[in-house]
């Protein structure tokens, strides 16, 4: 059982990957700026799952708790957070950003990005933590609304990218752990420019065809999980 913290664990994102992973079998510690949201997320996750393994923390002491650090907040909160993760952030941990910088975190379009003066949300995190914290990007095209419903088969991607290849291998294997999502190899960190834009672009296809449609790349081998392999 590996344990998982979730910086903003109580959002739509956060939250359904907690239940994903819950499911799985890890540990999940569903981080949250308010302790009180986040024990009213543990409490919703136990109504789903009642053996779930699962607990509350404020974000500073949810980082503290796992190798692997996802992180799942709105852009305009990535900044703040990230300042106060910074200090308790330690070499060896790798941090997931899901962030998209997307207008709608600023009253805009949510089919709309911002422009990152770094390239993008997640290269600005890479500048903003500690020596020694590898920064991955991930999770950005999977459907929160489908994660959270755990009778749903899921059938998607998930687009990694970072600097280390062993930083992005640790990831792939937190992805695997989540029954029908599979971990593509995207290669550095400046990839998360194109993987980010999907995000808005996905947000209008979704809402023309009225689904939870995700991302699928075709004519990789039949083994790709095979190339996270040492």
């Amino acid at each position: 059982m590996a344990t998982v913290p979730i910086i903003g664990g109580t959002g739509a994102l956060g939250f359904g990957l907690a239940l994903r992973l819950a499911a799985a079998g890890d540990h999940v510690v569903v981080g949250s700026r308010d302790i009180g949201r986040a024990n009213e997320a543990v409490s919703r996750l136990r109504e789903v799952l009642p053996q779930a393994s699962a607990e509350a923390a404020v974000n500073e002491e949810a980082a503290t708790r796992g190798d692997v650090v996802l992180l799942c907040v709105p852009f305009r909160a990535q900044s703040e957070n990230l300042t106060r993760l910074k200090p308790v952030l330690q070499p060896g941990q790798v941090l997931v950003d899901a962030t998209v910088p997307l207008a709608a975190a600023f009253s805009g379009k949510a089919t709309r990005l911002l422009g990152v003066p770094q390239g993008s949300a997640a290269e600005q995190a890479a500048e903003m933590v500690p020596d020694g914290v590898d920064v991955v990007s991930a999770f950005h095209t999977v459907s929160a609304d489908r994660l959270r419903r755990l009778d749903e088969q899921l059938d998607e991607d998930v687009l990694i990218a970072g600097d280390r290849r062993a930083a992005r291998r640790r990831v792939a294997e937190l992805v695997l752990r989540i029954d029908g999502l599979r971990p593509v190899d995207c290669g550095p960190l400046e990839m998360a420019r194109m993987i980010e834009g999907l995000t808005p672009l996905l947000i209008s296809i979704n809402r023309r065809y009225r689904t939870h449609a995700g991302v699928r790349i075709t004519g990789l081998p039949e083994d790709a999980a095979g190339h996270w392999a040492d």
